[in-house]
């Protein structure tokens, strides 16, 4: 891997991390499930377009966009509307990958190593510990809501996998189309007509501007920008060598919202959060045999 890439690798993680700090803020006008279906709106139109279909199985599509889009990203977002912390929520996201190895042995039969479950037992226990902490202060629900996220976004992985597109960055853009029809039913049925247009109908006003600079990040940098850079650096460097990398996202989002929020976890979330991560990186060795392709568990996390 060249220096180059190296830097463009930490400053996709650097972005990401950001991308939860733009979700708080875009969380604090728009409804959360609806927050999501203007989100992937605004990137299936021009997708439709413009961008060529990605000549996969729709059945992988649809797959892909209502896990990695919709479920993931519901989840995600009512967790933190409903007090799940910034920077830890860029944490206990990152179960996608030992996720996204089970997955992989439950259903494309994928061998799972010594080392992958190793570490797919560190990121369990260290998930269990914050749980426990949390469901101590009564907040256990916003870290179980963002846990099924992560299960949501290994499905939409193993799905991806499955697609074996030409193009990945293609199929990530058509994955938009998929998930905003079902996120704007929930949001009708869970949030209502009148909430969704009040978010509209405020935009002009100080929180709305802010709701709409965050949504513009999440959109433009931590969608596009974030993912046609990752999916170029996972063209031209093993998926191996470029997906650790993603280990650097909860570092920078839990160090931005310490500083911007004012979120200070617990010594005990802390430690847990670094078991978190360690499990996440052994859960995510490839194998060095050549008989069984290893999982892509890359991918934007929000």
């Amino acid at each position: 891997m060249s220096q180059r890439d190296r830097l463009l690798a930490v400053f996709v993680a650097f972005l990401w991390g950001l991308n939860f700090l733009a979700v708080h803020f875009m969380l604090g006008h728009f409804p959360p499930l609806f927050a999501g279906a203007l989100r992937f709106v605004v990137l299936a139109v021009p997708t439709i377009l413009f961008v060529p279909w990605p000549k996969v199985r729709l059945r992988w599509l649809i797959g892909y966009g209502l896990g990695f889009g919709t479920g993931q990203f519901a989840f995600l977002f009512i967790a933190m509307d409903t007090g799940m912390p910034t920077g830890l929520a860029s944490l206990v996201l990152q179960a996608s990958a030992p996720f996204t190895v089970l997955l992989g042995a439950l259903f494309l039969r994928e061998r799972i190593t010594p080392a992958q479950l190793a570490g797919i037992t560190l990121a369990v226990a260290g998930m269990a510990v914050i749980a426990w902490h949390r469901a101590e202060n009564a907040t256990l629900l916003p870290v179980v809501l963002t846990v099924l996220g992560a299960l949501c976004w290994a499905i939409g992985n193993v799905c991806s996998r499955q697609a074996r597109p030409d193009n990945p960055l293609h199929l990530t853009l058509w994955m938009s189309v998929v998930p905003p029809i079902p996120m704007f039913v929930l949001s009708l049925v869970f949030e209502g007509p009148s909430a969704q247009w009040q978010s509209l109908a405020t935009l002009g006003t100080a929180n709305g501007w802010q709701g709409l600079a965050a949504f513009g990040y999440v959109v433009g940098f931590g969608t596009v920008v974030g993912a046609g850079i990752w999916v170029t650096l996972m063209r031209r460097n093993p998926a191996g060598v470029v997906a650790p990398f993603s280990l650097l996202v909860p570092l920078v989002g839990m160090t931005t919202s310490f500083l911007f929020l004012d979120e200070r976890p617990a010594l005990v979330e802390i430690l847990a959060g670094i078991v978190v991560v360690a499990g996440v990186l052994l859960g995510s060795m490839r194998r060095r045999q050549r008989s069984t392709p290893a999982l892509d568990l890359a991918g934007s996390p929000s």
